[in-house]
């Protein structure tokens, strides 16, 4: 069925199925009194208002959008949404000077969580799954990646992945799927290498055989997976075909970043602590930087320099990082105000890193990501006359309607 979005006050895009960087990240193409004709689940027109007769919009139903903006749909490319239990009182020793290793290397942190995570049944994961994605809906997230990690045995991270493949049966966010076993070390293993070898030998083979996991990551930290661990993790993932990320530089700058992107990674993550060096080894390759600043608010962490790795020729792209312990929070209207306000990126990057960049950290850029004729209409319609009010009203909910594939699955009254 078409339907036609008319006489928007801007439509903003960028183009192509490509991660954008530099100062092209600061280029949106922005058409006023805008339309986009969608047939079926996909655009079929992105036009002006004066443009409408050029087009065949005769008794299509319309939606108009005056004063109104429209944009891609968010895509949230890190988040571990699926677990169980919560960690609020390791939140509070935190605002009582504790930090986040000291809290992980006493026995607290990730394991408690996975403890959580291995006692819920599926139908508890279910429901609390649902209940971040229908939040995630409101803040216009049409695509999420969704991380393993909180299981560590085989049974309880294919129980999470299953987990995701279910909720994405059972509403409109599509979900991007991976594996992340080298979260932490289980308490049932003497060692972290007698562990990975685990993962390699027995995990990632089982992980191979299924069709809804997409890439490996693994948390390349000091007293966490060592950057040796993380290579022979990740290189035995690419010997099986599949994707690989890491984790890198959240605590400490251990190179992880400039090694993930020499083997090829589709993305590197955190990089709160990442030096020049591995800034400008990122730029020579065409690995993503996701950044987290959610995570860094609460754990009142420096911020991740994306000043620096956008004015560098990096590719960035934003996610919330959704968990139960370190950022426990999936407000997008927050990760706008502190990338924009805290890590100095301008309303363009931003939008840029929620939208095409985001898709590509997932490698869904030729499907998802930009308003372009044969992309899927995954469409946000914001209540706000310009894309400059994401930061200028900042931490407001502006979207108003969601559509995904054509078709609208959210409506703010």
């Amino acid at each position: 069925m078409k339907k036609l979005l008319y006489n928007a006050n801007q439509i903003v895009t960028f183009t192509g199925n490509s991660a954008i960087k530099g100062e092209s990240m600061n280029m949106p193409t922005i058409i006023k009194n805008g339309c986009v004709l969608i047939d079926g689940d996909k655009i079929q027109a992105v036009f002006t208002k004066d443009e409408i007769n050029e087009y065949p919009t005769e008794n299509v139903p319309r939606i108009d959008c005056m004063g109104k903006t429209i944009t891609a749909g968010y895509v949230d490319s890190h988040t571990h949404f699926v677990f169980g239990g919560y960690r609020e009182q390791e939140f509070i020793d935190r605002l009582s000077g504790a930090t986040y290793m000291e809290i992980m290397n006493k026995g607290g942190g990730i394991i408690n969580t996975v403890n959580a995570t291995r006692q819920s049944s599926q139908k508890q994961l279910i429901r609390s799954g649902l209940k971040a994605l229908e939040q995630y809906l409101s803040f216009g997230v049409t695509t999420i990646e969704g991380k393993s990690g909180y299981g560590l045995d085989i049974e309880t991270e294919l129980k999470q992945i299953d987990t995701m493949r279910q909720l994405e049966q059972l509403q409109p966010i599509q979900i991007a799927r991976t594996y992340m076993g080298a979260h932490a070390t289980p308490p049932e293993f003497r060692t972290t290498d007698e562990y990975v070898e685990y993962m390699i030998d027995t995990v990632l083979p089982i992980i191979k055989e299924r069709t809804d996991v997409q890439f490996v990551d693994c948390f390349c930290e000091k007293n966490v997976f060592s950057v040796d661990q993380c290579i022979r993790l990740l290189l035995k993932a690419k010997q099986l075909g599949l994707d690989i990320k890491m984790h890198a530089e959240e605590i400490e700058c251990l190179g992880g970043s400039g090694i993930a992107s020499r083997m090829g990674a589709t993305s590197v993550e955190h990089l709160l602590h990442i030096d020049d060096k591995n800034i400008v080894e990122l730029s020579h390759g065409n690995t993503i930087a996701v950044l987290l600043p959610c995570t860094a608010f609460s754990l009142r962490e420096q911020y991740a320099p994306a000043r620096d790795l956008i004015d560098n020729g990096v590719a960035v792209a934003l996610g919330t990082d959704f968990n139960p312990g370190s950022c426990y929070s999936n407000s997008i209207p927050l990760l706008i105000a502190l990338a924009t306000l805290q890590t100095n990126m301008t309303v363009a990057e931003t939008l840029c890193a929620l939208t095409i960049n985001g898709a590509c950290a997932i490698k869904r850029g030729d499907i998802i990501g930009t308003i372009e004729k044969g992309k899927q209409a995954d469409l946000l319609i914001h209540d706000m006359p310009s894309i400059d009010f994401l930061a200028y009203n900042f931490c407001i909910n502006h979207v108003q309607t969601v559509i995904i594939k054509g078709q609208i699955v959210h409506h703010a009254n």
